[in-house]
């Protein structure tokens, strides 16, 4: 598919700011099954000083200060993106067992890196916690694949989980989102990526867009959709006596019950939603503000003209949903 995004975010502030510095993460990544093909990042005002470089993740980061007084900001992010469905690598291992992989990131003197093993680990939005065992158990049965653990936990979630754009703040810790059973997105990435983790298995936070279609007969709507989230697994490849051969990453997403296909477009990839927020600045004035994001993504043949309309968000989330 060949997909046209359009990421509009829109602070206006109270009083105005004096100073101001930001960090945004607008650019889709070029994977194995998604290419981009274009982009533009466009901000008003205009900044003072603006630059552009890879971070730890391969995720591009855009950098830019403002130095005049400014009321509100507005940054526009347009990408275009070719996209295939993935397709699960032949080195992939897929009937290892799940207590296998596990062992392979247990800690061991002289062992060879694997830069996956960073995955295994708490992060800011991802703690540890028994209570992701509990609910993980299920699906962690011993002998099963690691990828039909992944594939289970998916199917789970989906079920037992309801979509609730008011139940979460953007700092509503996961383990409070898994007692509920409710949340979006970002709380159920964060939930299954806490599940392998607390099994010791390697789990990673995807940000990016989910191609919506709109009901029967009705128009698809500029700036309705919005930002996505879902997990991406480690499954090694085969042992190759050298304590096992590389792998790749599997993605999958609990909050559609299903694995990404086509339809989506990656973002970036970090420990959880702290390494890929968005926007994020440090302001000097500006105690309050609003925030307005629209998103709109559409195949390209049926881009509609316009400015993206806008959707209205408390100044202290930028929430994402399916």
């Amino acid at each position: 598919m060949l997909l046209h995004v359009t990421h509009e975010t829109r602070y206006e502030y109270s009083p105005p700011v004096e100073t101001a510095q930001h960090l945004a993460h607008l650019k889709p990544l070029a994977t194995g099954s998604q290419k981009l093909v274009s982009h533009k990042l466009s901000i008003e005002p205009a900044p003072a000083q603006r630059s552009e470089q890879a971070d730890l993740y391969g995720n591009t980061r855009a950098f830019f200060a403002l130095e005049a007084t400014h009321d509100r900001l507005v940054v526009t992010a347009e990408s275009m993106v070719e996209t295939s469905q993935p397709v699960l690598s032949p080195a992939v291992a897929r009937e290892l067992p799940w207590e296998s992989v596990r062992e392979r990131f247990r800690f061991r003197k002289d062992a060879t890196f694997d830069a996956a093993s960073e995955f295994v680990f708490p992060s800011p939005y991802v703690p540890r916690h028994d209570d992701f065992v509990a609910y993980a158990r299920a699906s962690f049965v011993p002998g099963r694949p690691a990828f039909d653990v992944a594939m289970d936990l998916t199917e789970r979630m989906y079920a037992d989980f309801a979509y609730d754009a008011d139940s979460t703040e953007i700092n509503t810790p996961a383990v409070e989102a898994l007692a509920q059973r409710k949340g979006v997105c970002q709380d159920f990435a964060h939930i299954m990526i806490a599940c392998f983790r607390t099994m010791g298995l390697p789990a990673r936070y995807v940000s990016g867009y989910l191609l919506t279609q709109p009901p029967p007969g009705q128009p698809r709507l500029v700036g309705a959709d919005a930002s996505h989230a879902w997990v991406s697994v480690y499954l090694p490849g085969e042992d190759d006596g050298t304590g096992g051969s590389p792998g790749d990453w599997v993605d999958f997403d609990p909050t559609n019950g299903r694995q990404p296909g086509e339809d989506y477009v990656t973002l970036a990839i970090g420990r959880d939603y702290s390494d890929v927020s968005p926007m994020r600045g440090v302001l000097h004035g500006g105690a309050r503000h609003t925030l307005r994001v629209g998103v709109t993504v559409q195949p390209v043949g049926e881009v509609v003209d316009g400015l993206p309309q806008t959707r209205t968000q408390s100044p202290s989330q930028d929430k994402e949903s399916p």
